[in-house]
Formats: C-alpha cells, structure tokens, sequence
C-alpha cells in the first residue's frame, strides 16, 4: 500500500514532472549497485534525497544533496550517497538480501516536491538445489504406545547448488488445537542418500525419526529443509491418535476373560483325558498279569 501510495504521490505532487521514470534491477547478493539520479544544477534552490520503501516498514531516508555542486557524502555502513558530474548517486556496496526494496530519488524545491525515479533493486539469494520435498502419509490410526517413524524424502539436483555445507532438516508439528508450530527434531544427517535411477542428475536423501506416539501427539508433522539462506517446507503429514474408550476397554477385558476360560476350560479337559488314560493302561496291564497267572497254575497240576 505505501508502494502505491508513493507512486501516485509521485505522478501529482509535482509541477515540472509529468512522469515518473520506473525501472527494475536485479542483482546477486555481496555484488555493488549505483543507482543514479539525474541533477538539474540550474535549479539552486531544489535538494535531492534518496529514499528507500519496503513492504511493512516505514520509508528509509538515504541520503540527500544540493542541486548545485556540493561535496558532501551520506554514507551508512554499505550505503553511500553523493553528488557526480550532473547526477546524484546511490552506491551500495556488498549487497545483502534485507537490501531489496523500491528506491526513489525525489526532488524537493520549496513546497513543491518531485519524484524524478523510481528503481525496484531485487536481490537474489544462491540458488537452492532442491526440487521437491515428499513425506508418505501414515496408514491407519495410531494408539498411546504404538512406534511410529516419520521419514521425510528430499530430492535434489547436486550440480546448481551455489551453497557450500550441508543442509539441516528440521520437524515441525501443529497441534490439533491449533497451537504455534513446535520444533520436535533437527537432523543434519540423512539415513541414505542415493542417485535416482530415473534422472541420473537427481539425488534423494532420506530423513527419519521414530518415536513412541501418546495422545497429546495427535496432529501435523512437517519436513522442513534449510539451505542457501531459505527454508522449504514439505507437504506435511497427519497422525491420528487414538486412544482406548471405556467401550474398547469392556471388550478387551471380555475378550481377556473368554480366552483366560478357555485355557482353563482345555486345562481340564486335557488333565481329564491324561487321568483316563492312565487309569485304562493300569487296567490293561493287571488283566494282563492275571491271566498268566492261571495258565501257570493249570501246568502244575
């Protein structure tokens, strides 16, 4: 809103301006930038100033200078402004990433005021290698107790990464309350990594973490990946925790109390089947010994 409040403040306010020149630059970060604004040194009594807009903040005054010839310099830490033949210029050495805005050189002479340019500086951070980053949703809910692991797939293209170092993976869950998001895990080392079969220029590295789940772990997960000065966040997955209801708690105990009786049930059953045997082959071997008793006596007579 500033942005365009500024840019119709600049098409009214002044006389001699019909039009404010709009241009755009891009450039990397730690590189220098001159913007330049044109000086009309028949003017003696107008100043010049730079200023500098960006979304959600307060113009920045930059600095400022004489129409006419005048060697004075406004210089910040990486900012210089100062005069050069028939020109006002803005030097930013070293740029940094906070340095992207809308910068205008505005003309002020008495109580008319000019806005003679207007530059978007856009500056652009290193390329990131990552391409895609996939989590696999959980099948089935989840009880207090149960391990769960959440595993995070990161897919990547080695070869336009800008940035030196490793990447960190962080995990992140929402609560189904709808609390600020908490930080649970940070991780530097994948489990594996290796070449996609499919695109040769493709890595996939694979991040996980395990855990016993309880109730109050029931929500969003997310896989969140930092590098080359940003964060890239997955698509998130949902665990559903349930816990045990008294409902399901009667019938475990049922189901308990039927199993625990019919192992006491075959118990007996099978103590019963023993002593019936038992007692049919001590019978076997008393007939047996009786009759060979009698054949024995009948020999002797």
């Amino acid at each position: 809103m500033l942005i365009v409040f500024y840019m119709l403040l600049g098409f009214r306010a002044g006389r001699c301006t019909d039009y404010v020149f709009f241009g755009t630059k891009t450039t990397g970060v730690g590189e220098n930038v001159t913007l330049t604004c044109e000086r009309p040194t028949s003017e003696y009594e107008a100043t010049l100033y730079w200023i500098r807009i960006v979304s959600g903040s307060w113009p920045e005054f930059m600095g400022g200078t004489f129409t006419f010839d005048y060697d004075g310099v406004n210089t910040t830490p990486h900012i210089t402004a100062k005069q050069e033949p028939g020109t006002f210029i803005l030097e930013i050495s070293q740029t940094r990433l906070s340095d992207t805005g809308l910068y205008y050189c505005i003309k002020v002479d008495q109580l008319d005021m000019d806005f003679l340019n207007a530059t978007f500086l856009k500056i652009k951070g290193p390329e990131t290698a990552i391409t895609d980053i996939i989590q696999v949703p959980q099948s089935g809910p989840l009880h207090p107790g149960n391990p769960v692991t959440l595993q995070c797939s990161v897919l990547s293209n080695p070869e336009n990464s800008a940035c030196p170092g490793n990447d960190s993976v962080f995990w992140f869950s929402t609560r189904s309350d709808n609390s600020h998001p908490n930080l649970i895990y940070a991780d530097g080392n994948s489990d594996k990594c290796e070449r996609s079969p499919e695109v040769s220029s493709t890595q996939k590295c694979v991040y996980s973490f395990s855990k016993n789940v309880s109730s109050s772990d029931a929500g969003s997960y997310y896989c969140a990946v930092a590098t080359c000065g940003h964060i890239i966040f997955g698509n998130g997955i949902k665990l559903d925790v349930k816990g045990l209801n008294m409902w399901d708690l009667q019938k475990a105990n049922t189901v308990l109390f039927i199993l625990c009786a019919a192992l006491a049930t075959s118990l007996i059953v099978i103590a019963f089947l023993i002593y019936t045997i038992k007692k049919k082959t001590s019978s076997c071997w008393c007939d047996v010994g009786t009759g060979s008793g009698d054949q024995h006596s009948q020999q002797v007579r």
